[in-house]
């Protein structure tokens, strides 16, 4: 989904860094060619009507300290519905409710929650791993970075440079399962030095999700900013 925040970064920021994969001595991948590992995750996602996952996420910013980690569940339904509900934080949210995506952290901005409404056209909607895998031979470059093996079992790494420069990153990373080609771990670079990082943990898909998890009301008191 473009321009997913964590709590300490505005709406069109998003860079992905987190360390968490185990990396051990691997053997070759069957092929360098990132294509058939992209066409493997675009046609896997393909598939994809609805999931769920736990996610760690750590959003590293230089001009800031330290690396900020939150924890939730993550939640996605096509067409353009989707949420992150943080644990820690307790209480922040990300949601898309197919009109508006909603960005409430009281964590570090109480009082208030910023309301974007979401383009009927013209994009992937508010989709974090559609937005890399859908169409990837025409919105990317592509490059094969190495095979890793994680928790979740064997994975090809692949590295994407999008071709409309006009995106607010300047790459990113994927953890490609070789067994389902879900994609389990994100890397996203920004432009302006950032990075986040998004671990996706117990990934369930087409699985039923409670449209209460796509809803979103502002609490009494609270201020919506339109952007």
């Amino acid at each position: 989904m473009d321009g997913l925040t964590g709590r300490r970064v505005g709406v069109s920021s998003a860079t992905l860094f987190v360390a968490t994969v185990m990396v051990v001595s691997s053997p070759p991948s069957a092929s360098q060619d990132p294509w058939p590992i992209l066409d493997h995750a675009s046609s896997a996602f393909g598939a994809v009507q609805s999931l769920s996952a736990d996610f760690v996420q750590v959003i590293t910013n230089p001009m800031i300290g330290a690396p900020d980690t939150t924890r939730g569940r993550l939640f996605q339904q096509r067409p353009n519905r989707f949420a992150m509900r943080f644990s820690d934080p307790a209480g922040d949210r990300i949601v898309a409710d197919g009109r508006y995506l909603w960005l409430y952290t009281p964590s570090t901005t109480p009082g208030q929650v910023i309301r974007s409404r979401i383009p009927e056209t013209g994009t992937t909607g508010p989709n974090l791993i559609g937005q890399f895998v859908e169409r990837p031979r025409e919105r990317y470059s592509a490059r094969f970075v190495r095979s890793d093996s994680t928790t979740a079992g064997w994975v090809d790494v692949v590295a994407l440079i999008p071709r409309d420069t006009t995106l607010p990153y300047g790459g990113a990373e994927l953890w490609v399962s070789r067994a389902d080609g879900l994609v389990r771990h994100l890397e996203i670079s920004e432009g302006s030095g950032q990075e986040r990082a998004i671990l996706l943990r117990q990934l369930k898909v087409n699985v039923a999700v409670p449209a209460r998890e796509f809803r979103f009301s502002p609490p009494a008191g609270v201020t919506v900013m339109n952007q």
